[in-house]
């Protein structure tokens, strides 16, 4: 049987840890807003409507960062109908999902429940169907302490206390021909510059995200890049990245190697975001925001011209497997081992819209498969992001070619004593591992949990919520300067160490 190595060495580091890699979305499609995260009368949520089953599952799941209102939704979204009075609040046509948005659910209450978990905001700007003024209203509403038009209006409300929105995305896919309100690279790279000029004269504290390319299979990807960080370079703080990686799009062995594509997309954005530093003569490392990824039957849509005028229809709700669990896993690994550029993620979307969490209107709320491997990494990934060597055998792909089968990223908090290793086996066959520790010496225990099951396409659903989940494994072997052990087939993995009386939690 081929075998897997490691050699991990805290002198080979990739940067910290960033928290805000584990962020997540919530955006006004579907159900992932209304019977997902807010639904009034539900048993589980008190007078703010919010779903307390949700709020707790999203806090296992250890969700730091949410971004919000959209997506697709923001482009011709009205800020002002979703604050105040909610008896007051218009009834409108959203034309990127053919939905009828109540405006029930609005700015107020996404900060109550962002607050309740606690997560991190990161506020969307509409750069479609409006501009610099609104955006400049809808921060002056949420930052600005009182005596002005828009921070009286917050105070009159019921909210004293400013919001201290931090964290901005400057419009969204402005590049996508189904964009209400679409720009070319040109116009929305002016666009975004002159918005984070005038946002910042607002409040200069804010951090400012421009939309890279839609996806990385744009005819325009990298150009567009190029052109609008001509223009906005140094005015914003992260240039943005969405992927969806589709399983019916191609072979079960390329999807299983979607971080392949991952992994150059990064490559990709961060050679271009550094070519216009060194033409524009400027020193600026731009950080990036991948700020929509995940996994979606992408193909399988219609799309939204096909969809009928309903409230909070079910659209898009993907029931995952194993497969799709191990996947995830694989992404968040290359998320990580990435730490020194990528600097926000956020998996899209938190509730039922090819989501992790899962709900019933009136009924439970359970986890997706892929629940599971985003809740361990955003639990056990700690410290520093270690450089990882690995030496692994192949399996073919249609899309890529030959692949290693072992994906793994190293994190290190020498302080409380602990290493965790996160560890995708790609393959369909049992992979040995061994790890190499000359380097870090003095580990005690180790511990190995995995989430995997015989049958790769094997859910969760409401009525067998617990069919995957986490397991500890016997069988790993900690001596000397070595560890070892076997991945299952098709499996995440997760293997921590300690030294001494340090703090294991959760394995």
């Amino acid at each position: 049987m081929e075998s897997a190595k490691l050699i991990l060495d805290p002198a080979f580091e990739i940067g910290p840890v960033e928290r805000r890699l584990f962020g997540s979305f919530v955006e006004h499609m579907g159900r992932s807003v209304y019977t997902g995260v807010y639904e009034p009368g539900h048993p589980e949520a008190g007078e703010s409507g919010l779903r307390r089953d949700v709020i707790e599952l999203a806090r296992e799941m250890g969700v730091t960062v949410v971004r919000y209102p959209g997506g697709n939704f923001v482009s011709n979204y009205t800020w002002e109908d979703g604050v105040g009075p909610a008896d007051e609040r218009p009834t409108r046509l959203d034309l990127a999902w053919r939905q009828i948005e109540t405006n029930a659910f609005g700015l107020g209450e996404f900060m109550s429940w962002a607050g309740e978990l606690p997560a991190e905001p990161m506020m969307a700007v509409n750069l479609g169907t409006r501009g610099i003024r609104e955006a400049c209203d809808l921060l002056e509403y949420a930052n600005h302490p009182q005596g002005t038009r828009w921070s009286d209006l917050r105070v009159k409300h019921g909210r004293r206390e400013p919001y201290d929105l931090r964290l901005w995305c400057l419009g969204n896919e402005m590049d996508g021909p189904w964009q209400v309100g679409g720009k070319t690279a040109e116009e929305y790279g002016r666009l975004a510059a002159e918005t984070a000029k005038a946002m910042r004269r607002v409040d200069p504290r804010v951090e400012l995200v421009a939309c890279g390319s839609s996806n990385s299979g744009m005819p325009t990807f990298a150009s567009w890049e190029a052109t609008v960080l001509g223009h906005c370079l140094e005015h914003v703080d992260y240039i943005s990245l969405h992927a969806y990686y589709d399983p019916a799009a191609g072979d079960r062995a390329s999807y299983l190697a979607s971080a392949v594509e991952m992994d150059a997309h990064i490559d990709a954005v961060v050679a271009t975001a550094d070519h216009v530093a060194a033409k524009l003569g400027s020193r600026k490392r731009l950080k990036l925001s991948f700020d929509e990824w995940n996994v979606w039957s992408q193909s399988l849509f219609g799309g939204e011209a096909g969809l009928e005028w309903a409230e909070a229809p079910r659209i898009i709700e993907e029931d995952y497997d194993v497969t799709a669990a191990v996947v995830v896993g694989s992404l968040l690994i290359t998320l990580l081992n990435h730490a020194d550029r990528v600097g926000i993620a956020c998996q899209a979307q938190l509730a039922n819209v090819i989501a992790p969490i899962r709900t019933e209107p009136g009924g439970p709320a359970w986890r997706q498969t892929i629940f599971h491997p985003f809740a361990l990494t955003a639990a056990h990934a700690r410290g520093r992001v270690l450089r990882v060597e690995v030496a692994s055998p192949t399996f073919p792909t249609e899309r890529f070619g030959e692949v290693a089968a072992l994906a793994a990223a190293a994190t290190h908090d020498d302080d409380r004593g602990e290493l965790t290793v996160f560890a995708a086996n790609r393959s369909e066959r049992p992979l040995p591992l061994e790890i190499d520790l000359r380097g870090l010496p003095g580990f005690t225990d180790a511990r190995h949990v995995v989430v995997a099951d015989e049958d790769a396409g094997a859910r969760n659903s409401e009525k067998t919520p617990n069919r995957v989940v986490p397991r500890a494994l016997d069988g790993v072997v900690l001596g000397g300067d070595r560890l070892s052990a076997v991945l299952p087939p098709i499996s995440f993995n997760v293997v921590r160490l300690a030294r001494g009386q340090a703090v294991r939690r959760g394995l």
